[in-house]
Order: C-alpha cells, then sequence, then structure tokens
C-alpha cells in the first residue's frame, strides 16, 4: 500500500501547530469542494485526501501515532501491544526479540521502506518453519455527499467517486443532514490480506424549499388574505408532494396553525410513514384601498361598534 503524506497532501511542515493544520485545511477544502468543481473526478478525489489527513493530523493521539509509524500508525495499538508479548517471552527464557536493540523505531519522511520493513520483520518471520504474518485491516475513508431537501425526501441512486471508481449508492427517503452511513470495504486496502476498510458517507443537506424540517415534521408560514380569512374558502399551497387545496375556515385568526397529517418528511427506512405539515396562517392586510373601499371599511367599522 503506497504511503501518504498527511503533512504534504495539506502542505505544512511536520512541527505544524494545530491551528495552522486547521487553516490550510480550510483553505484546501474550499478550493476542492465538489460543490466548487462539479463532475471534477481529481478534485473530488483531491478533497478526500485532504479530508483524510485533516482528521488524521487535527486528532493528538492520531497525529502522535502517525508521527511515530507513518502508514503503519493504525496499527500502532497491535505493534505495541506485539512487542510487550515478545520482550516478556525473551525475558521468560523464550529467547528472539528481547527489547529490540533496546530502543523505538520513529519514523521520519526520509526513510525508504525502513519502517515498513521493520514491521515485516516483526510480524512476518518464521515460527517452526512456517512463516506467519499479521493481517491488518485498512483505513478508514470519509467523505461528505451534498443533498437538496428535496432529494432527500425520495429514495433515489446515486453515484459517487472513490479513488477513481465509480460506487453506486442507494440513498433511503428520510436521511437527515449530519447522518452518516457505512459502506463496507470501500476503504483502503488491508495489509498483508487483511479486510479492507469501510467507506464512511456523512451528508450534507440544504434546504431548497420555503419549508422548514424539524425531524419527520415540516413547518411553512402561508400567507392569507385577509377576504378568505374572513369569509373562510380556499388556498392552494405547496408540499413536497406537489400543489393541494386547503380550506380556511371562515374567521381565521392570524397565526393560526393547521396541521396536515402525512404531508410532512418521509421517516428513514419505514416504507409508506411520513412526518406531519404545519401550516401557519400570516393574514396580510390589503394595502392601496380605493375610496369605494375604505368607505366600505368605515361602514363595517360603524356596525362592528
Amino acid at each position: 500500500m503506497d504511503f501518504v503524506d498527511y503533512y504534504k497532501t495539506l502542505g505544512v511542515a511536520k512541527n505544524a501547530s494545530t491551528e495552522d493544520i486547521k487553516k490550510a485545511y480550510r483553505k484546501l477544502a474550499r478550493k476542492y469542494h465538489p460543490d466548487v468543481n462539479p463532475n471534477d473526478k481529481e478534485a473530488n478525489k483531491k478533497f478526500q485526501q485532504i479530508n483524510e489527513a485533516n482528521e488524521v493530523l487535527s486528532d493528538a493521539e492520531k497525529r502522535k501515532k502517525y508521527d511515530q509509524y507513518g502508514e503503519n500508525w493504525k496499527h500502532a495499538d497491535q505493534y505495541e501491544q506485539q512487542r510487550q508479548q515478545q520482550r516478556q517471552q525473551g525475558q521468560g527464557g523464550f529467547g528472539g526479540f528481547g527489547d529490540f536493540g533496546g530502543g523505538d523505531y520513529t519514523y521520519s519522511s526520509g526513510d525508504e521502506g525502513g519502517f515498513s520493513d521493520f514491521f515485516e520483520s516483526l510480524f512476518g518471520g518464521t515460527r517452526g518453519g512456517r512463516r506467519s504474518q499479521a493481517k491488518y485491516r485498512g483505513q478508514d475513508y470519509n467523505a461528505e455527499l451534498n443533498l437538496s431537501l428535496t432529494d432527500a425526501s425520495t429514495t433515489h441512486k446515486q453515484t459517487i467517486t472513490i479513488n477513481g471508481k465509480n460506487v453506486r449508492i442507494t440513498i433511503p427517503a428520510g436521511v437527515e443532514n449530519g447522518q452518516q452511513i457505512k459502506l463496507k470495504g470501500y476503504g483502503s486496502p488491508g495489509a498483508n490480506g487483511g479486510p479492507n476498510g469501510d467507506l464512511i458517507i456523512t451528508f450534507v443537506i440544504k434546504n431548497d424549499t420555503n419549508l422548514k424540517r424539524e425531524g419527520n415534521n415540516l413547518y411553512k408560514d402561508e400567507d392569507l388574505d385577509l377576504y378568505t380569512a374572513v369569509l373562510g374558502g380556499e388556498k392552494t399551497i405547496d408540499t413536497l408532494s406537489g400543489k393541494i387545496k386547503l380550506k380556511v375556515a371562515a374567521e381565521t385568526q392570524n397565526g393560526t396553525k393547521v396541521r396536515l397529517k402525512g404531508k410532512g418528511f418521509p421517516v428513514y427506512k419505514k416504507e409508506g410513514q411520513f412526518g406531519d405539515l404545519y401550516v401557519t396562517w400570516n393574514i396580510k392586510l390589503p394595502t392601496n384601498l380605493t375610496e369605494k373601499q375604505k368607505e366600505l371599511f368605515t361602514e363595517l367599522s360603524k356596525l362592528s361598534s
């Protein structure tokens, strides 16, 4: 598996501060974001590499392991455990590795395979004439997938590009902003025949409607003219499933809420189940009245008093 230099990916020095890494990531993320580079496979690939590098270098513990073990940082805990076991075996009279010369091997970007060779000698040695190599799971990949609220309201298929390969996935209706799904085996290849890592997709949903979503329920404000509010009637409104005619009761007050059952957002992975739509009437007073209209309102005022 080819080694990826995360510092080089973000364009920062190895001694860069957390703030330097954050600034570099934000700058590159804006430049290579899929929204800025639609249908650009190279930019998409670069964006994924930037996210991967930031995930490691912005985490103090992961960065420490990466600095020490390089491309094998994911297996640092296993290495230390194996090293401890072999040290104990050496102290118990089994011989072999002992304390590996009394020092730790620290990764350097100038090494040419040295650490990998050392790792192989540690885990891939012979025992009883039979070669044994430890298998390691590959690293997970992280990616963002942008959807509109309208797209998220229907089950549909979408193709994403991972490391130059097109992956067709089905997105269930009802996904939420920030929700993650895992595609098993679509991450980095494993080492020594180990399983591949996974691809973790985070949904970023942008609202392209005049509806407000809260869970599975939708909310909207709808203007209503004074005459319909007073006398009653009908008003055509837009919903996610199309236009509907809604009856308006006579003498409807400003701020009145109407619940439309089952006209909300689809429930995730529950076919045929939907939240509700809540409509709030916003009564609009007439403007630019004619003299005749003013006279009529004056008469109404006198009748009311």
